[in-house]
């Protein structure tokens, strides 16, 4: 695709890749959705888009990637890529910000299909989303929002240096639920990094993000009483932050 940069973006470790995908990998996507994510009794969700037929299930996995690619721009964007194991889609991978020229900070967030957790995917998907960030696209911090009770997920966090920056209440299947918020700078990605990733693509692409060109580590100073996630980055939380880290 000539004329879509962010269709040559791509990550690679010893286990993984994650890419922009096809209209097929969608297609699979969507099936891997549909086959399930979670444990029916625990929804790690905000929209709870895994709820509902089998039908809207694959549905909503398309729309939402359709959308994030036609409502792009380099102040708002989301971007959408496919994880592949083994020669096959087994997961979703995302970052998203708002003003990153500015912030340089974007938010993660992810899914795998049931079948594929606890093999330590995970992991080196959430490993090549931190080399696309730090290094393909020069952010100086990544954070993440995890509901409590999601254990692989916060393992994932506290894993890869994350320090928690916070919680948050949200409405899900009518109950509340707390989550908490974990935020990773440069600095302590570079002394966390511990699985080695290739980043390709990203050059064209730089424009679409908000930035000319990654920037070098800077030192961000956290103002006290500030709260540096929802109100600095302006992500919405509800609306993006609606996949956890498996």
């Amino acid at each position: 695709m000539d004329n879509w940069p962010l269709a040559r973006i791509g990550v690679r470790t010893s286990r993984i890749e994650l890419r922009w995908p096809t209209p097929e990998d969608l297609d699979a996507l969507a099936t891997r959705a549909v086959e399930g994510v979670h444990a029916p009794g625990f929804m790690p969700f905000f929209s709870q888009w895994t709820d509902g037929t089998p039908e809207e299930v694959a549905r909503r996995v398309l729309q939402r990637h359709w959308h994030a690619m036609a409502t792009w721009t380099p102040e708002d964007w989301t971007l959408y890529l496919v994880v592949v194991a083994d020669g096959e889609v087994v997961g979703s991978q995302s970052l998203g910000a708002r003003d990153f020229g500015v912030t340089r900070e974007v938010l993660l967030t992810s899914w795998l299909a049931l079948g594929r957790q606890g093999e330590g995917l995970g992991g080196h998907a959430r490993a090549a989303a931190l080399e696309l960030a730090f290094t393909g696209l020069g952010a100086e911090q990544a954070f993440s929002v995890v509901r409590r009770g999601n254990d692989a997920s916060q393992g994932v966090c506290a894993k890869f240096g994350f320090e928690r920056d916070g919680s948050q209440i949200n409405a899900v299947r009518g109950e509340q639920v707390v989550s908490d918020r974990f935020r990773l700078s440069r600095e302590r990605w570079e002394a966390h990094r511990s699985i080695g990733a290739e980043v390709t693509g990203t050059a064209a692409a730089l424009a679409l993000f908000g930035a000319a060109a990654p920037a070098a580590a800077r030192n961000v100073t956290a103002v006290p009483g500030v709260p540096v996630a929802s109100v600095l980055s302006g992500v919405r939380y509800a609306e993006e932050s609606d996949q956890s880290a498996a």
